[in-house]
């Protein structure tokens, strides 16, 4: 059961763009992506069950986040614009402290500097985010299973436990030792339990 988040990444040159930002080789960059993306993929998946209207809730907190253009961004040939990347882990983390503990936790499983993963947790979370944005966007134009089950829908429906069309392969990329939401374990880890 290998993390497939990767392969998007890689697909769409998400893996080359940050490792080439962050003076790294491209091996590493996928390490430390691997490492990083199940607590980004927890954090949204805690998003669309904290959200009154559930996955649709979720498809319009990614259009506010940026959307698809946060992945044009960090697959553009200028320097990554991390800010936005940061509003995305406040708002799906809720603190620096966990985006802390998030890369202090990869760096333990990885093996690799805290410090490179702290640079990299923002840009990982734009590409999360610009791909599900726009994942959702392609799959709207798709027939609707029910009224607001939209694209999204299928893509998050396994994570979340729905039955449907989930995407292959993303109930594993969230949770990769079956225990529920990793994102929970880390912030255990970090003394935060979310609410």
């Amino acid at each position: 059961m290998h993390m497939q988040i990767n392969d998007i990444l890689a697909q769409m040159g998400g893996l080359r763009s940050m490792a080439r930002e962050l003076g790294v080789d491209e091996t590493q960059a996928a390490r430390a992506a691997e490492a990083l993306a199940p607590a980004i993929l927890g954090g949204f998946k805690k998003q669309a069950q904290s959200q009154p209207t559930g996955l649709e809730g979720l498809g319009g907190l990614l259009g506010q986040l940026g959307g698809g253009g946060l992945l044009d961004q960090v697959l553009g040939p200028q320097p990554t614009d991390v800010s936005r990347g940061n509003d995305v882990l406040g708002q799906i983390f809720g603190s620096k402290d966990v985006s802390r503990a998030v890369a202090q936790n990869a760096a333990s499983q990885s093996g690799l500097d805290p410090s490179l993963l702290k640079k990299m947790l923002p840009m990982l979370a734009m590409l999360v985010t610009g791909y599900l944005a726009k994942q959702r966007a392609a799959d709207d134009g798709t027939a609707q299973i029910s009224p607001g089950e939209g694209g999204l829908g299928g893509l998050l429906g396994g994570l979340l436990g729905a039955q449907g069309n989930a995407a292959p392969g993303l109930a594993s990329m969230l949770d990769l030792n079956g225990d529920g939401n990793p994102l929970d374990d880390i912030l255990r880890m970090a003394g935060k339990v979310m609410r």
